[in-house]
């Protein structure tokens, strides 16, 4: 049999597509443990001003995964600013892929960081879990994730 597509990926991690102020919001933490790869899409719409979205590695202490927690960040990969300045990048996407293999040694936790500088931004990012080490991968798909329809 086939794996459903939906049996391969796992939402891991979301900001929630609105209308948000100049701040910096994070997603969910990943735990690297359970997949090879995660993709990160992040969708702007009407940009105001600038929007960024930075990724950082995080590494628990004893385990705990509360962000609050980590002892240590380092930047991974960082997109090309999204900006209204210039080249008008509203209504446009971008994709980051992370490895499991290009973090850190002894470091397994990923979170993303969308940043939204000046004025305001429409914008949402997904991350998407891929090649789970433990299969379906969607057993570890968010709470939030109401419906599969495969």
């Amino acid at each position: 049999m086939v794996e459903q597509l939906s049996e391969a990926l796992a939402v891991v991690c979301c900001i929630d597509p609105d209308a948000y102020a100049a701040s910096t919001y994070h997603c969910d933490v990943i735990d690297m443990l359970y997949f090879e790869r995660v993709i990160f899409i992040v969708q702007v719409g009407t940009l105001v001003a600038t929007a960024t979205i930075n990724f950082q590695v995080y590494e628990s202490i004893a385990g705990v995964v509360a962000p609050n927690s980590f002892v240590a960040m380092n930047p991974v990969k960082v997109i090309t600013q999204l900006d209204q300045a210039g080249v008008n990048d509203s209504n446009t996407q971008a994709v980051l892929e992370v490895k499991a293999d290009e973090l850190t040694p002894g470091y397994r936790y990923l979170q993303a960081r969308l940043q939204v500088g000046v004025a305001g931004a429409d914008a949402g990012l997904l991350g998407l879990g891929d090649t789970a080490r433990w299969k379906p991968a969607n057993v570890y798909d968010l709470a939030s994730v109401r419906e599969i329809v495969a």
